[in-house]
């Protein structure tokens, strides 16, 4: 797990790399910083999951004691419970930067986002529930809640940098100004 961690920056890296031959010389330009924002999201998600759920969700899962029975877990059950919860707040803290670059590429808007919030609330929640490892509602708060957070994060993200689209670039002049011809 935590080679997974500390090797995000190089997955991330060749995953864009992977992308990369498709794309426009202009459009490449933006590799470190989706490396490094895609590396710092994974992470600061992977951190929030284990300083802020993982805690109470292990306590429901040994929760179940009482003077007849005592939960022992494995520690593959603890490891299990660790990694679907680092794995999980790791991949949902990206929505930012999906729905910066699915704005980018004229999938998405300010608008159509704040038209269809109602819908992405629901979508967040079945996802939450979803994703958690445990049945009960608290741990699944615990997720949905940042969801609706990031949702707004990308909302927001979206009016300030998914604005100018990839298709406003391709039309852009050759000398680097930003202006197009009249």
């Amino acid at each position: 797990m935590v080679g997974i961690l500390l090797a995000s920056p190089v997955i991330f890296s060749q995953l864009w790399r992977f992308i990369a031959p498709g794309l426009y010389k202009h459009e490449k330009k933006v590799l470190i910083p989706f490396s490094l924002l895609s590396t710092c999201c994974f992470v600061g998600g992977a951190a929030f999951g284990y300083l802020v759920v993982f805690p109470p969700a292990f306590r429901f899962l040994v929760g179940y004691n009482n003077e007849f029975l005592t939960s022992l877990p494995a520690v593959s059950e603890y490891f299990t419970l660790a990694t679907r919860l680092l794995l999980a707040f790791g991949a949902i803290f990206e929505m930012p930067i999906l729905m910066v670059f699915l704005a980018k590429i004229g999938m998405v808007n300010v608008a159509f986002l704040n038209r269809n919030r109602k819908y992405a609330i629901l979508i967040n929640f079945i996802i939450a529930a979803v994703l958690t490892p445990t049945p009960d509602v608290v741990n699944q708060m615990m997720m949905g809640i940042p969801l609706l957070v990031l949702y707004e994060i990308s909302v927001l993200a979206v009016w300030l940098f998914g604005r100018r689209s990839f298709r406003d670039f391709e039309s852009a002049p050759e000398d680097g100004s930003d202006h197009a011809p009249s």
